[in-house]
């Protein structure tokens, strides 16, 4: 957000920048940033700590009833299908169409980013480099940057103080410490929009051990009616504690449905009494529902993945210690609900204040450091998890456990790829010396003949992960292949995977990263949970996900009967007519769905949770959803999705009778949704007579 008030700042002085402070050339601005940086922003932690060797999970043998498996078809849910409509931003000023504020700010939301947003992140940048060169104070910036957001405005007056003054400090600070210039900052924050800026600086490579690849053995379908453990994965619950029935869900802010956005002028713009499908986060009814119902309907789950992202989206208005009361709360929350089951968790985005600001081991300044929350997040995780993890959750907030004998869950923090944190500018090589670590524990797990589970946040393919730290754990994943068997993120708030290849052969997935439904419906979404269900202890078993099914209820549904019903979405399987789920088989779903369009809805329908006012997904979104998928490295489309994209054009020209037959679809779904509305059309009309 800070990103978004500083773009539209500099857009109206972009030339005067660009004549008052020219853009140094790359090599030299390298070359001071790396004598600088090479004598203060550095840490020589060793890596190399001994294993926990106790599992965390106990002693059983569980049989789960699987869901029913696929008849070799895919199946469409068209009664789910309602009334379509998309809530989109209201800005009405003329001056702030003229700058394209609102594709930059909706871009920034989206972290879907164009030229626009590069321009203006050259803009902004250049703009507060020149300042702080000309020996502006911080005071001084923080007082432009807020008159800039009041007088255009951006946001109303309370969001843009509190905007300012929660992030203005941090990245004023990092931008005066380093020397590259515009061009160079907005090709490491931004990515593939702002082009392939080369800074030698920011390229860097993990090191692996001298020891061979194992040979690669062709992974099998697991066997059945062998012994599963069925776990649960809770992802961006974005509690929010102010969140009020009644209350203005249609504001101009980040964040509505709250008391200071004062009552509704109508009906139509009224906070539901379980959520809203506008910008508004989970109120703690739904929350409690949620847990009260997975309960009662899975009591048998063995263990949860919970990956993160707890307070909700008012980042202009949050203190540190508001948001580790929202930890305390939900730790303890879960601990009651689930009394005798482990919990793994994973670090979000939103749990720093400010939100995305998570400065490594080597910025020890007391204003600045992050241990405020990883002491916090070592006494509350000390709930489910063993004291020998603590010498890394207090330095990263990552950690390894053994689950089972032979069966090792690897928790990352995922902060350390954002490019939103730009104290990662200062130093972007192996933050925290994290994915050297993850290597050190992948190769001890390998030694000992052990499978390993990844779970983490953001996702590594997502746009929102540096290219280079997206790449380097790419081929990570490429090299413990045999090893790692299932990746689990969430972040996105969609319902989705990313499938990796070999990094030396694009041709071949070798492993596959499921992406978690969020809790909370910000925005257009429907809540919901995952259950997986992983191969158990048995002689054979390759700890895989044998299958996993999605649940939701019906937020609009449940605003009009005053309870929500929450119901099984689908199940991977039989909905998408797949054998197993290894990562040839998820491969294979991305192109059927490339030559499918009835599949691809279907899964874009599974994708929004079923949300009735999803968007209409065009050439563009499908060419966009399914190269997401196709992508577990960030920032690589031209290699990960050029034969995707053509594809979709070869298959795009729609005839006459496909478009007739999809108007009416879309016009009978609006229709029907009306309650005691029928309607009678002539067979001609519909194909059939």
């Amino acid at each position: 957000m800070l990103k978004f008030l500083v773009f539209a700042t500099c857009t109206l002085c972009n030339s005067i920048i660009v004549q008052a402070h020219p853009v140094e050339s790359n090599s030299i601005n390298v070359i001071e940033v790396e004598e600088e940086t090479e004598n203060v922003f550095r840490d020589n932690w060793n890596y190399k700590l001994e294993q926990s060797r106790v599992p965390v999970l106990s002693n059983f043998i569980r049989n789960h009833t699987l869901p029913p498996t696929s008849n070799g078809t895919s199946r469409l849910l068209w009664e789910l299908d309602q009334e379509k409509t998309t809530h989109l931003p209201q800005f009405v000023d003329k001056a702030l169409k003229l700058l394209n504020l609102k594709q930059v700010a909706f871009e920034i939301e989206n972290s879907v980013m164009s030229r626009v947003s590069c321009t203006a992140c050259r803009a902004g940048a250049g703009l507060l480099q020149h300042y702080t060169r000309v020996g502006k104070s911080e005071k001084e910036i923080k007082k432009t940057i807020y008159q800039f957001c009041v007088n255009l405005k951006i946001q109303s007056p309370r969001v843009c103080e509190g905007i300012t003054e929660l992030f203005a400090g941090e990245v004023i600070y990092v931008l005066s410490k380093v020397k590259i210039g515009p061009d160079e900052i907005c090709s490491f924050v931004i990515g593939d929009a702002c082009g392939d800026v080369y800074n030698p600086y920011h390229e860097w490579e993990v090191m692996f051990p001298p020891v061979p690849k194992p040979t690669i053995v062709e992974q099998k379908v697991p066997e059945v009616n062998a012994p599963t453990f069925k776990v649960l994965h809770l992802s961006d619950t974005h509690y929010d504690p102010y969140y009020m029935e009644g209350s203005n869900a249609d504001c101009s802010e980040p964040l509505c449905c709250r008391l200071t956005n004062g009552p509704a002028n109508s009906k139509e713009t009224a906070a539901g009494k379980w959520g809203d499908y506008r910008k508004c986060d989970s109120p703690k009814i739904t929350v409690d529902n949620m847990l009260q119902h997975i309960q009662e309907t899975h009591p048998d789950i063995d263990y949860i993945l919970w990956t993160g992202d707890l307070p909700p989206h008012d980042i202009w208005n949050q203190t540190k210690e508001e948001n580790l009361k929202i930890l305390k709360d939900t730790v303890k929350q879960m601990s009651d609900m689930f009394p005798g089951a482990p919990i793994f968790p994973a670090l979000g985005n939103h749990e720093s204040a400010p939100v995305n600001s998570f400065p490594p081991p080597f910025v020890d300044n007391p204003d600045s450091t992050i241990s405020w929350l990883y002491d916090e997040l070592d006494i509350q995780w000390r709930k489910w998890l063993p004291s020998s993890v603590s010498n890394t959750v207090r330095r990263g907030a990552f950690y390894s456990v053994l689950v089972r004998p032979g069966f090792r869950l690897i928790s990352l923090n995922m902060n350390y790829c954002n490019n939103k944190n730009w104290w990662l500018l200062l130093n972007s090589t192996d933050p925290a010396t994290e994915l050297q670590w993850f290597i050190y524990e992948l190769q001890s797990a390998e030694f000992n003949g052990e499978k390993v589970h990844v779970i983490g946040h953001i996702p590594p393919g997502h746009s929102d992960c540096l290219k280079v730290w997206s790449r380097n754990y790419y081929a990570i994943i490429s090299r413990y292949e045999s090893t790692i068997t299932s990746q689990f993120f969430g972040h996105t708030h969609y319902d989705e995977f990313e499938v990796f290849y070999d990094h030396k052969d694009l041709s071949r997935p070798i492993s596959i990263a499921y992406v978690g439904p969020s809790v909370t419906p910000y925005y257009d979404l429907n809540p919901g949970y995952r259950i997986y269900y992983v191969d158990g202890d048995h002689d054979k078993s390759t700890r895989s996900v044998v299958d996993h099914e999605s649940w939701t209820m019906n937020l609009r549904e449940a605003n009009l009967y005053g309870y929500p019903i929450w119901f099984k979405l689908y199940t991977a399987r039989q909905a998408f007519g797949m054998d197993a789920l290894r990562p040839q088989d998820w491969d294979d779903l991305v192109g059927k769905m490339t030559n499918d369009p009835k599949l691809f809805e279907l899964f874009y329908k599974y994708y929004y949770k079923a949300s009735p006012v999803r968007p209409t997904c065009d050439t563009a979104c499908k060419k966009r959803i399914l190269c997401d998928l196709h992508s577990g490295r960030s920032h690589d489309r031209k290699n990960l999705c050029q034969s995707i994209e053509s594809r979709i054009d070869s298959t795009s020209s729609t005839t006459w009778r496909e478009w007739l037959y999809n108007t009416i679809s879309v016009s009978m779904s609006v229709l029907m949704s009306i309650p005691r509305f029928t309607i009678q059309l002539p067979k001609y009309v519909l194909g059939l007579g």
